[in-house]
C-alpha cells in the first residue's frame, strides 16, 4: 500500500507541474512579449557621432591662410618671432578629444588683427538622442544667441545697439555713408561692389551640414573702430568657430566687412575639407 500511495503521489505532482508549464506558456504570453520590445529599443539606440578626435587647431590654418588673415606676420623680420607667430596659442582645454582652440594676435603697421579657430566634439549622454542631434540642438542655441538679422532686414545693421552696425561700412567717417547706403550714390561716387545686404549677419548654404556668419561693429568714427567676423559650422558631431578681428592703428577708419568676410569664410571652408564635411 505505501508504494502504491508513493507511485500515485509522484504521478500527481507530475500532472501539477505539467499543469503549471501549460499555464505559464498561455498565461504568461504578455510578460515574455516585453522582451523582444526592450530589446528592439535597444536595437534602436542613437548611434554615436561621425568624429571620435578633433584636428590639430593650431596646425590646422596653413601659413599662406595666415597670411592673409594675419597681413603682420609677413612684416616680422626676424625669422624665429615669424615662425612663433605661424603658430599661435592653444587655448586652455581639459578634454582635447572633446574641445580644441587656437589663437593669433598679430600687430602690423596698419592694424592689429586677432584669430580664433574652435573646434568643440558633441557627445550626447542620452542613449535615445544621437550626437548628430546633440550637436544640431547647440548649434540652434548658439545660432540663436547670435541674433541674427532677418532676411532682407537692414535695421539690425544700422541699430543703435551697435551689435550689427552696417557691415558694408569701411575708410574714414564709413558710419554716417554706411547708415545711407541704400540711397542712391552722389553724382561721380563709385558704386558699391557688393549690397549691404549681401554682408550682413546670415545663415550660409554652402558650408557644413549648417552654418552663419556674424558681423559686428564696435567703436566709432571718431575712434579705432574693430570689426568682429563669426563663421560657425556644423559637420556631423563637431561644431567649429571662427572669430575674426581687426582694429585699425588710425582712428575713425572701420576695416573692410567683404575683405574680413571672404577671409573667415575661406579658412571655414578649408577646415570644413579637413574635417571632411
Amino acid at each position: 500500500m505505501q508504494r502504491k500511495a508513493y507511485v500515485s503521489g509522484v504521478a500527481a505532482l507530475l500532472a501539477a507541474l505539467l499543469a503549471g508549464c501549460t499555464g505559464g506558456s498561455s498565461g504568461g504570453g504578455s510578460t515574455d512579449d516585453s522582451n523582444p520590445g526592450d530589446a528592439g529599443t535597444a536595437t534602436a539606440a542613437a548611434q554615436p557621432g561621425k568624429y571620435r578626435t578633433l584636428p590639430e587647431p593650431c596646425g590646422a590654418p596653413g601659413h599662406s591662410t595666415l597670411d592673409a588673415l594675419l597681413p603682420g606676420i609677413k612684416e616680422i623680420t626676424d625669422e624665429q618671432q615669424r615662425e612663433k607667430a605661424y603658430e599661435g596659442e592653444a587655448t586652455l582645454t581639459y578634454d582635447t578629444d572633446r574641445k580644441v582652440g587656437c589663437r593669433w594676435k598679430v600687430p602690423s603697421s596698419d592694424a592689429t588683427d586677432h584669430l580664433l579657430v574652435d573646434f568643440e566634439r558633441v557627445v550626447s549622454y542620452d542613449n535615445s538622442v544621437s550626437d548628430d542631434a546633440q550637436a544640431q540642438e547647440l548649434f540652434a542655441q548658439k545660432q540663436t544667441a547670435a541674433d541674427l538679422p532677418e532676411p532682407g532686414s537692414s535695421g539690425s545693421a544700422e541699430g543703435g545697439s551697435g551689435a550689427h552696425p552696417a557691415p558694408g561700412a569701411t575708410g574714414p567717417g564709413a558710419s554716417p555713408a554706411a547708415s545711407g547706403a541704400a540711397s542712391a550714390p552722389a553724382s561721380g561716387s563709385a558704386s558699391p561692389s557688393v549690397a549691404p545686404s549681401d554682408l550682413q549677419p546670415r545663415v550660409l548654404s554652402d558650408l557644413g551640414d549648417e552654418a552663419y556668419l556674424d558681423d559686428a561693429l564696435s567703436g566709432s568714427a571718431s575712434t579705432a573702430q574693430q570689426r568682429t567676423v563669426t563663421v560657425a559650422f556644423r559637420t556631423s558631431n563637431v561644431i567649429v568657430t571662427i572669430q575674426y578681428e581687426e582694429q585699425p592703428a588710425v582712428a575713425g577708419v572701420a576695416p573692410d566687412s567683404k575683405e574680413m568676410q571672404d577671409r573667415a569664410r575661406k579658412l571655414a571652408s578649408q577646415l570644413a575639407d579637413t574635417l571632411g564635411g
